[in-house]
């Protein structure tokens, strides 16, 4: 038999053909060009066998098919090239779809993009029932869509809501949400997989269809009303200048719903299309700057077991929950028992938002996160996290009682947003062992942590502390023990320029609005409030002794009034229930954009003094951590990248 790169076939005594994907010199399958060639000649390998039926598995634990080689569509210059790329993708799914025998698609681990369009192409999918097996269809992230006929085929097979809400929001479901919606035939256990393939492809049931109802939805009088519904939730998330692609989708749908085949036509030229666009490179390059995060450490660089975390404030109670999901034993200590039980409130409701309809897993969750009042988790941490309030005093008492209790090899962090290492671990009989673990606000949803490293610690150590970065899922860059580290030192001057503005009468949602106009996930000012305006002085009160910054007096004079932001009712605005309350204002465009240049101007000014003093390693690490601290508008690639590109536009 014909042997090939990347893949296997394997025949068993029943007339089952197993194709194992395989792809040479990389640890996750990816459909290259080269890979979706050979494919293409094992098809033709596969007919001339004439199996009884068809299952199609990965040989790498990894996952199945983590989607199309992103990295192939940089070298894109054309939409021409793009289209041809995108055509031989679609010819070869359409090949697997027509084949004489059964086939089924048997998925474990990831199954996204490329790889999930080639499981629709397959009669049947079943997916293993294990928390590491996601699927999903997340292109609309790359500021693409589906383009190897995942468009056609997920509507087919889920009717036009649920596909589409699943391409639109790109987010990735686990094997049982798949199986509850249609996507995967059945969600088993591992010991039940390839006998549920062979048994499946034995008895050849009736394929998944959506309700008729949900069919009728494609219906050309229907698919305009349904289309604009589609329109108005999408546009509350993402703008149409700024992020083309779900508007593209939803105008593929609408204009050609109803004929399958122009679909697939339109769906090829809207892909390549878009694949051009400044948004779609700009969104590839985010995505390859956050492979290159989980890149700089390894997760096997340390042994957690047990992690401690001192202070059940916001902070130190979600970053307590945070752990806890990640399957850690965590013990929270803190001797405000207030403190502790709102901790494991609030750890509860994230457990069960993540584990919707799994009791067994958020009571799981729950058993691994103690109260611990008196500290007696911290002999037997391997990691601590200290997450007290900022203070420096506070935090080196808290230094000289927990050093003498710690494990020699465990590693001993600080969350503080501001203050030097250095100062702080002069506390320490060995001030080498401090790093800094620096996390956002929400704990559950920003990605990134700071690893600070000072002149003192030790090179190991910020090692294994990034490593505990990528262990709990997050995003490590390590950056130099300076005054506000690298997010929040690039991000005062911008907030401070916010209040700048207001004292100088210009209203607050103009201000806030020509922020987010520019593509930044909340106005400076509404940022400023949600933070904490006490939090913001202190910061702007250190980076101003340190750096010569001068701060608004209007900061100076809320906070002495109280008027500390969300958390106190009022700050730069009034709020509601938690929702600031804006009176309208109206500012002309060109006085936006100007007001934009100011803004964006003191942010990416900032961020290129900091690349100069070598507080990352280089612009790209720079952007990349701004993007994943503050929410940076992604579709403009970063702040110096967005810099450079403003500057070749004036150039030219």
């Amino acid at each position: 038999m014909q042997e090939f790169k990347h893949f296997r076939i394997e025949q068993s005594a029943a007339g089952i053909v197993w194709l194992l994907i395989d792809v040479a010199g990389s640890g996750a399958n990816t459909l290259s060009k080269e890979v979706l060639e050979e494919l293409n000649a094992v098809l033709d390998a596969l007919i001339e066998l004439r199996p009884k039926g068809l299952a199609i598995r990965s040989a790498k634990s990894s996952g199945f098919i983590a989607g199309a080689d992103v990295k192939e569509f940089t070298r894109i210059e054309t939409p021409d090239d793009a289209l041809a790329l995108i055509r031989r993708g679609q010819q070869v799914m359409d090949r697997i779809e027509a084949l004489a025998f059964p086939t089924v698609a048997v998925i474990a681990g990831f199954c996204l993009g490329g790889g999930l369009e080639l499981s629709l192409a397959c009669d049947y999918r079943i997916a293993l029932d294990d928390p590491k097996t996601r699927l999903g269809l997340p292109e609309i992230k790359l500021g693409i869509h589906p383009g190897f006929g995942g468009t056609v085929r997920a509507i087919r097979l889920l009717g036009p809501v649920a596909a589409m809400d699943l391409m639109l929001t790109g987010r990735t479901l686990a094997a049982r949400q798949a199986k509850k919606i249609g996507l995967v035939d059945h969600a088993v256990p591992e010991r039940l997989l390839l006998s549920a393939a062979e048994q499946l492809l034995a008895a050849r049931p009736a394929r998944h269809r959506p309700k008729a109802w949900l069919r009728c939805l494609n219906a050309a009088l229907l698919r305009p009303m349904v289309a604009g519904q589609m329109r108005k939730k999408v546009a509350k998330a993402a703008n149409p200048d700024h992020y083309p692609a779900p508007y593209a989708l939803i105008d593929l749908w609408q204009k050609h719903g109803g004929d399958p085949r122009r679909m697939l036509e339109q769906e090829a030229l809207s892909v390549a299309r878009l694949t051009t666009t400044d948004a779609a490179r700009n969104l590839l390059r985010v995505f390859l700057l956050q492979n290159r995060l989980k890149a700089t450490a390894d997760p096997s660089a340390i042994d957690v077991q047990h992690v401690h975390v001192v202070g059940a404030g916001v902070m130190g109670g979600d970053i307590a929950a945070w752990c806890a999901l990640q399957e850690f034993q965590v013990t929270v200590q803190d001797n405000n028992r207030a403190g502790l039980a709102s901790t494991m409130r609030r750890a509860h409701g994230l457990f069960e938002k993540r584990f919707r309809g799994q009791p067994h897993r958020v009571t799981a969750a729950m058993d691994r996160l103690i109260a611990d009042e008196k500290g007696y988790g911290v002999a037997r941490a391997d990691v601590i996290i200290e997450a007290i309030f900022e203070n420096a005093e506070a935090k080196q008492t808290l230094y000289r009682q927990l050093e003498p209790n710690i494990k020699p090899d465990a590693l001993l962090a600080t969350n503080t947003s501001s203050i030097r290492l250095e100062t702080l671990a002069q506390a320490l009989e060995n001030p080498a062992r401090l790093v800094g673990l620096h996390f956002f606000n929400p704990v559950a949803k920003m990605p990134l942590v700071e690893v600070v490293k000072s002149e003192l610690c030790d090179d190991q150590t910020a090692v294994r502390a990034a490593a505990f970065a990528r262990r709990i899922d997050k995003l490590p860059v390590i950056v130099k023990s300076v005054p506000g580290f690298l997010v929040n030192r690039v991000l005062m001057p911008y907030l401070l320029e916010a209040v700048v503005m207001s004292e100088e009468g210009i209203p607050n949602p103009v201000i806030d609005r020509a922020a987010t106009a520019f593509g930044m996930p909340m106005g400076p000012l509404e940022l400023a409030d949600t933070v904490g305006l006490d939090v913001c002085l202190f910061v702007a009160d250190i980076l101003a002794q340190e750096l010569g910054a001068e701060v608004p007096e209007r900061l100076r004079t809320l906070v002495a009034n109280g008027r500390l932001g969300v958390k106190s009712g009022a700050g730069f605005y009034r709020y509601k229930n938690g929702r600031p309350v804006k009176e309208p204002s109206a500012k002309a465009p060109d006085e936006i954009d100007a007001l934009q240049d100011r803004l964006i101007g003191r942010l990416v000014d900032e961020a290129a003094v900091c690349l100069d003093e070598g507080v990352v390693e280089d612009a790209d690490i720079l952007d990349a951590a701004i993007i994943f601290g503050t929410g940076f508008a992604p579709f403009r690639g970063g702040p110096l990248h967005y810099r450079e590109h403003r500057n070749r536009e004036t150039a030219t």
